[in-house]
């Protein structure tokens, strides 16, 4: 009877454990114009045969450091709280008119952090309202599987076995998609973007406003 209960109590503790993940891995190209360099590109997967599980995720963070943020691109699963310390030696202000996850933290000094929670999926562009040089680019995906592209465009996911749509984008391109089925260690199609329309601008201030020309000057 004992060794009848032990087994049962492992049946369960088994059963309780999450599936083994499969590994998708595979590569975005970007077309870019003459001489450019293209941008970072962000991948994530979104199950076709049922919904994408909700797990709260750890908060994430984007230094500020020698006026830019650290790292520049960054991916999360929607719901992510992202943190913006300050380590510089003076004020920034952190802000983002993207719609959905529009924000704006205010001016802080050195040795401070605020956050923010991303509550929407999409491309949410950050900026300093003091110095117009700081970018930053964050993915908030709906689906926990989320990669920013490693040098050359490569990407690993971790996900159960299963059909997948697939997504790629960039700051600078729209989004592609493919499908894919996963199973055991699968190859994902090439997810070609396309940047060579891309003609970058200026973006203005928090309140839609352009910089002052000294903001330029600023070492």
């Amino acid at each position: 009877m004992q060794a009848v209960t032990i087994l049962t109590l492992a049946g369960v503790m088994c059963a309780a454990l999450p599936a083994a993940a499969d590994v998708l891995s595979g590569t975005v190209t970007t077309r870019v114009r003459a001489g450019a360099t293209a941008a970072t590109a962000v991948v994530y997967a979104e199950p076709l045969d049922g919904v994408a599980p909700s797990r709260p995720a750890a908060p994430v963070s984007i230094e500020q450091r020698d006026k830019t943020f650290v790292p520049r691109v960054l991916a999360v699963p929607v719901g992510t709280t992202v943190r913006f310390p300050n380590s510089d030696g003076i004020f920034h202000n952190v802000f983002s008119l993207s719609p959905g996850n529009a924000f704006d933290l205010g001016l802080y000094r050195s040795g401070a952090s605020k956050s923010r929670t991303l509550t929407g999926p999409g491309l949410v562009r950050v900026f300093c309202n003091i110095h117009p040089q700081m970018t930053a680019v964050v993915v908030a995906a709906p689906t926990p599987w989320v990669a920013v592209t490693a040098a050359g465009g490569a990407f690993r996911l971790e996900l159960p076995a299963g059909r997948y749509r697939l997504t790629a984008l960039s700051e600078r391109a729209a989004a592609v998609t493919a499908e894919v089925t996963v199973g055991g260690a699968t190859t994902a199609p090439v997810l070609a973007l396309d940047e060579s329309a891309f003609t970058g601008v200026p973006h203005t201030n928090k309140f839609g406003k352009p910089y002052p020309p000294e903001a330029y000057k600023q070492p």
